[in-house]
């Protein structure tokens, strides 16, 4: 027994900072990209651009990654994933025109994978009831967002213009030669410090059994909640720092510390989450996440500014003036990242008890569609700006997204609680889960 919890917390911190690394380069682009930009002469599209291909790539290999994981365990897979990142990671220190940048930036998004490998393999490690708490624990590697946040803008300022062993520059080209390096010494720890006899829970399934839960619409439904809750949260890391500079006019340096107050509640608080998720139940966790998410939005995306009437005599006069200074603004946009990282424990919650022998795959799933929406949102961000003209539709595209979550998780538990149920229309979880309430027949799950 002693044996299986060393191995089994060793899998969980060693997969926890392997993960928090991965995050760091995943989003790397959101501080490196106004000296890119200045570099390179780029708009603040063609920026958005950068961000979502890296997105898209962190996405688009989850599902595979998860069942892979299943198959022939996370040791493996994850092994594979660190070392497959530091390669583009470091060529982006040498990238000279957009394109490169765009290829780079789209490959170096392949660290981003590791999050549905990192939930498969821990789900298969970490005993039913203790899965909530841990696999926040895990998830709260999304911290690693912050780390460029607070190591580049000092990296890149104090080393710009020199040059390294005769080939590596200085400045922002510096920071991705760096997460080159600890990516492949990560590689070889998890490949030496996890056990070798892993755990693949997923071994004698075939492909059809699989894939199977992913025809259930409850996969797809929890697979949007994520989008809100995690693919809103990795746009908007990476949107934040040129929403500072752009709007509170403050430096690279503040505009980092700023969207770290908003990353670190954000991923910090996953633990917390999973925690409350197992002890309350995940489903009533996503309504307080949405409500809140809903309350804070719906104050951001109201734009500064007033009304103004003009009187039949020709004169004017100015109503309702509105504005959000720049600490009232952080205060909001901490407590939106407080919601996001207690939901992103929630949904996960929601997998190993529905699904307990397809986390890789149902987790892959819900993690590679709501890792897309790190892909859609910053051009959406960019767009509806140049549309509106108004810095703060950022928040207005996300309070939508929240909304169409919380009225679609609703009206499926009402609609099934009535139809089913009626008698049990006012609870939220199971009675099974509820030992005071015996004799009552098993609600329907949403």
């Amino acid at each position: 027994m002693s044996e299986t919890n060393d191995g089994r917390n060793r899998v969980l911190w060693l997969s926890t900072v392997a993960f928090t690394l991965m995050f760091a380069v995943w989003l790397m682009f959101g501080i490196l990209g106004k000296p890119i930009s200045e570099e390179f002469g780029l708009s603040e599209v063609q920026l958005s651009w950068i961000v979502a291909a890296a997105a898209l790539n962190g996405s688009l290999w989850r599902l595979p990654a998860g069942m892979v994981t299943d198959r022939i365990g996370g040791r493996k897979v994850m092994t594979f994933l660190l070392v497959a990142t530091a390669v583009p990671a470091f060529l982006v220190s040498r990238a000279d025109s957009y394109t490169m940048l765009l290829v780079l930036a789209f490959l170096v998004g392949f660290a981003g994978n590791a999050f549905s490998s990192g939930i498969a393999w821990n789900s298969a490690w970490q005993p039913r009831e203790h899965q909530g708490f841990a696999l926040g624990l895990f998830g709260a590697g999304n911290v690693g967002a912050s780390v460029t946040k607070f190591i580049g803008p000092p990296l890149i300022a104090g080393t710009a213009g020199a040059t390294y062993f005769g080939v590596i520059d200085g400045g922002w080209r510096l920071v991705p030669v760096v997460y080159a390096v600890l990516l492949l010494v990560m590689a070889a720890l998890i490949w030496f410090g996890t056990p070798s006899q892993d755990r693949a829970p997923g071994t004698g399934q075939s492909l059809r059994q699989q894939v199977q839960p992913l025809r259930s619409m409850r996969v797809w439904r929890f697979s949007l909640y994520y989008v809100a809750v995690f693919g809103a949260y990795v746009a908007l890391a990476a949107w934040l720092p040129t929403y500072y500079m752009d709007n509170f006019d403050v430096s690279l340096q503040s505009a980092a510390l700023l969207t770290a107050t908003y990353i670190f509640p954000a991923s910090l608080l996953r633990p917390f989450g999973g925690h409350l998720s197992d002890r309350f139940g995940a489903r009533r966790i996503m309504y307080w996440t949405f409500g809140g998410m809903l309350l804070v939005t719906g104050i951001l995306m109201m734009p500064n500014g007033h009304i103004v009437i003009s009187h039949p005599d020709g004169t004017q006069s100015e109503h309702l003036a509105y504005s959000i200074g720049l600490v009232p603004f952080a205060i909001l946009v901490f407590l939106l990242g407080c919601a996001m990282g207690v939901g992103k424990a929630a949904v996960f919650k929601h997998i190993p008890e529905y699904f307990p022998d397809n986390v890789g795959a149902v987790g892959g799933l819900v993690g590679m569609l709501g890792g897309l929406g790190g892909f859609f949102l910053p051009p959406l961000f960019a767009y509806t700006k140049a549309w509106s003209g108004f810095p703060s539709s950022t928040f207005f595209v996300l309070f939508l997204l929240t909304l169409v979550c919380a009225v679609w998780m609703h009206w499926t538990v009402v609609h099934m609680l009535h139809q089913e149920s009626p008698e049990l229309a006012r609870r939220l979880e199971s009675p099974h889960d509820d030992r005071q309430s015996p004799g009552l027949a098993p609600a329907p799950t949403a």
